[in-house]
């Protein structure tokens, strides 16, 4: 990556070499300007305004315009001898969490890169330190011509670099929120709730501009002599009457379209006092129950039966064992009756 500074970290007493580089790019499609009769391309000359003429880069200065529109020219000399210890360096000033920094300020983003052999032991040094104390390095710069505040941070094995705006850059949203009083009911938030873990979590990586990859089809049609691909149809929108309709039926819509195949179930939204598992659960052991009671039904009347059949068993088995004793019985008095007329 070709570098767009060149200077040094300042950090305490240690100096660590380094080159900038932009950490982004842009992939957005340029147009050009053309006149569209013949599709000549349109050019905006610099002209002069004192001498009505045309003029080249190298005529080219800058200058400052007072209030009262007197001009004030500046050379690239000027601002190289600023009183500034920044000119040339990232001065590390602080330490402080991450948290601390609201996003609001974040600019564009550059990777620090070390600059020869020997600034790779200072720059692993400020790297390792900015790991294990889970901080962010605060730092002035100077670049294209102004003083900057900048947030030093660890991206993977280098130190990445974020642009940041002065606190007083940054505007207080005076006027934006809504200036009238709003009730918020626990069902429209359970609502909410709801749609945001429908959505769920993305993959930042999965994510890509679908308006520059639309806008490349038509490029390439066009160049081709093709007609363009055609727009599908908008989105039927309007005015939102109901917002609790509006979130179920987005929280539906959300479900149907993370349907894996088939037709999409739309299931009722659950209620925050009952969840889903606490009702199958009770239905389950609803079934459970009045399977078991049939169950046991079941071995009571077996148990009846057989307790039944074992009186009836032994009920026989004394009425025979009573029959065969009484012949017993009538045989032991027929012997004593005849032994008594024989003694006669």
């Amino acid at each position: 990556m070709r570098s767009i500074w060149n200077g040094a970290i300042s950090f305490g007493l240690v100096s660590i070499p380094i080159k900038l580089v932009n950490a982004t790019e842009s992939h957005a499609i340029s147009f050009r300007q053309i006149h569209t009769e013949d599709n000549g391309r349109i050019r905006y000359r610099k002209v002069c305004e004192v001498e009505d003429r045309e003029v080249s880069q190298s005529e080219i200065g800058k200058a400052y315009e007072d209030a009262d529109g007197t001009i004030v020219p500046i050379t690239d000399e000027d601002l190289s001898h600023l009183p500034i210890p920044t000119a040339r360096t990232i001065e590390i000033v602080a330490f402080v969490p991450a948290d601390k920094i609201d996003p609001l300020q974040m600019g564009s983003a550059y990777y620090l890169a070390a600059s020869g052999a020997p600034a790779a032991k200072p720059y692993t040094l400020l790297r390792e330190a900015l790991k294990r104390s889970n901080k962010v390095a605060i730092a002035k710069f100077a670049l294209r011509g102004r003083e900057r505040l900048g947030m030093l941070r660890v991206v993977d094995d280098a130190i990445a670099m974020h642009a940041l705006l002065w606190p007083d850059e940054v505007r207080a949203p005076e006027g934006v929120a809504p200036d009238v009083d709003v009730t918020i009911r626990d069902k429209e938030l359970d609502l909410a709730d709801a749609l945001m873990d429908t959505l769920g979590e993305v993959e930042m990586a999965d994510l890509h501009d679908e308006y520059r990859e639309a806008l490349e089809e038509v490029i390439a049609a066009k160049a081709a002599g093709e007609a363009p691909p055609q727009a599908p149809e908008p989105a039927k929108g309007g005015k939102v009457l109901d917002l609790m309709a509006a979130l179920e039926n987005s929280v539906r819509a959300a479900r149907e379209s993370r349907e894996p195949t088939g037709e999409a179930e739309v299931r009722p939204l659950p209620d925050r006092r009952s969840t889903p598992k606490e009702t199958g659960t009770k239905k389950s052991t609803s079934t459970a129950r009045k399977t078991t009671a049939k169950k046991t039904a079941a071995r009571k009347s077996t148990s009846k039966s057989t307790e039944t059949a074992k009186k009836s068993t032994a009920r026989s088995s004394t009425a025979r064992s009573g029959t065969a004793k009484s012949g017993t019985g009538k045989k032991t008095a027929a012997k004593k009756t005849a032994a008594r007329k024989r003694s006669a």
